[in-house]
This record gives structure tokens, C-alpha cells and sequence, in this order.
């Protein structure tokens, strides 16, 4: 198979750094970035001059622009794109300040723009390329405490489906990968808290125990490595893809749920609609 040049952020850690170590591992070339490109410094040691790694924050725009340019740059071109960069943001939606939303949103929503952006114009100009959208179990569902978190990445999936189509003519896939619960620190050190109201208080271990039942097998994130790599490999890769064992029955749970208020409401969605000609003026 022919050696593919990748651009990943987040890669210090996590998902990121995994899936860094795969594509080298197997021969490809990897743009790595970080917002601290000494965590990179191992696999600098290890391969060489086929990976390069980038200092990013990916709420920087300009920035993302300059190292996207600085990957096709130094690597000739670019197949697989990877918006890995992200956090957890907890807390209830009353507890949410301002900054710790818009600061959610401007991380997974708009670093993954941005990038996407800016990688766009070379892929459609050799009419190939992969991007790689993570985002969650909960861009599809939502779930207590982390309401802003399912927002921004509700955000993600729905301006990656109309991307898919837009630049499908190109030659250029998007996939979406929705992880389940997995070992990485996406609610340990990365994870962001807001203040806790204390009229919350009683909720909080319920809200804690449904977490915990979700998650109560945590995915290995160096076993996913092998699942993206046969997705970018794929002649047809999906739009959409669950990484982990539990997502599918969330998500079934979830929409058979949904389905089923949306029938029980449908008269009221044609009352809604009026009859024909109703709405004109004489």
C-alpha cells in the first residue's frame, strides 16, 4: 500500500498520539501536533525525519493555517487529516461561566474548522484525501453534566455531513468516528470542571453513577489504532463509525426513542403545516 502523509492534532496523548505511533509504525509520514511538542520528542528519537512535530493551539487560526501549510510543505502533500485536539468540559448547564463555553466551543468545534479549512484547498487540488472528524458518542446523544461538551461536538457532526457531500465531487472522504468510553485522560487532566452549584448536590451521584454504567469497560485506545487505520485504507470508508462496544446501543436506545415521540406527534406536525393554500393571500 502506498505510504500516506498524515496531519494530526492532539497527538501528544490519547487517541492522537496512538494513532501517530501506527502510521509511522506501518511507514507513513506524520505531521504531529501539540501545544507542547516536547511530549513528541520520543518520536522524533524513534522515526526520524518522517515525523514532524508542530507546535499548535488549534483555537488559533492563523497558526493552523501556517502549519497545515508547513506539513504539505515538508511532506509534499497530504492524505489523512485528523481533528483529534479536544477536551471534556463538566458541569450543568447552569453552572457553565461564559469563557468555559465559548473556550469549549473555540477547542472542539472551531480548532477542528480551522484545520479542515485549511487542508481543504490542497486535498481538493490532488483531488484525494481523508478527514478524520473525532468526535464522541455524545456528538449523537447527550448526557448530564456534560451538556456543552455534547454541544460542540453536535456542532462537529453537523457541519461534517454537509462537508462530506460538498466535497465528495473532489475525491475527498470525511469520516466521523464516535468513540464510546476509552482509557485516556479525556475526564482526568484534560478534563475541565465549572463551579458546582450546591442545589445540584443531590443529583450528582446519580449523574455519576449513569456515567460509570456507560463506561464500565473502557475501550483500549492503542486496539483503535487498528481500526482507523482500516478506515483511511478503505476504498469506501463511512461517513460515520463507532469506536467501542457500547455507542451502538446508546445510540439505538436513543434513537428508537426519539422515533417514537416524533410518530406520537406527527398530528401535531400537520397541524402545524396547515392546508393546502392556507397560507396564501388574496
Amino acid at each position: 500500500m502506498a505510504e500516506k502523509v498524515w496531519f494530526i492534532t492532539g497527538a501528544s496523548r490519547g487517541f492522537g498520539r496512538e494513532w501517530a505511533i501506527a502510521a509511522l509504525e506501518r511507514g507513513d509520514r506524520v505531521a504531529a501536533t501539540a501545544r507542547d511538542t516536547s511530549t513528541l520528542a520520543d518520536l522524533v528519537d524513534r522515526f526520524g525525519d518522517r515525523v514532524l512535530p508542530l507546535q499548535l493551539d488549534v483555537t488559533d487560526r492563523e497558526a493552523d493555517f501556517g502549519a497545515v501549510t508547513e506539513a504539505v510543505n515538508t511532506f509534499g502533500r497530504l492524505d489523512v487529516v485528523v481533528n483529534n485536539a479536544g477536551y471534556g468540559q463538566f458541569g450543568l448547564i447552569e453552572e457553565l461561566s461564559e469563557k468555559e463555553v465559548r473556550d469549549q466551543f473555540e477547542t472542539n468545534t472551531f480548532g477542528a474548522l480551522w484545520i479542515t479549512q485549511a487542508a481543504l484547498p490542497f486535498l481538493r487540488e490532488q483531488g484525494s484525501g481523508h478527514i478524520i472528524q473525532v468526535s464522541s458518542i455524545g456528538g449523537i446523544s447527550a448526557f448530564q453534566n456534560i451538556g456543552i461538551y455534547n454541544a460542540s461536538k453536535w456542532a462537529l457532526e453537523g457541519y461534517s455531513q454537509s462537508l462530506a457531500q460538498e466535497i465528495a465531487p473532489f475525491g475527498v472522504k470525511v469520516t466521523l468516528v464516535e468513540p464510546g468510553g476509552f482509557d485516556t485522560d479525556w475526564g482526568g487532566a484534560s478534563a475541565k470542571h465549572a463551579t458546582p452549584l450546591p442545589e445540584y448536590e443531590h443529583l450528582r451521584e446519580r449523574i455519576a453513577e449513569s456515567r460509570r454504567s456507560r463506561v464500565s469497560t473502557p475501550g483500549d485506545p492503542a486496539a483503535s489504532a487498528a481500526a482507523l487505520l482500516r478506515i483511511v485504507d478503505a476504498e469506501e470508508p463511512p461517513l460515520r463509525v463507532f469506536f467501542g462496544t457500547a455507542p451502538f446501543g446508546i445510540m439505538k436506545a436513543d434513537y428508537d426513542s426519539r422515533i417514537a415521540e416524533w410518530e406520537r406527534w406527527q398530528d401535531v406536525s400537520a397541524l402545524a403545516q396547515g392546508e393546502p393554500g392556507s397560507g396564501e393571500r388574496g
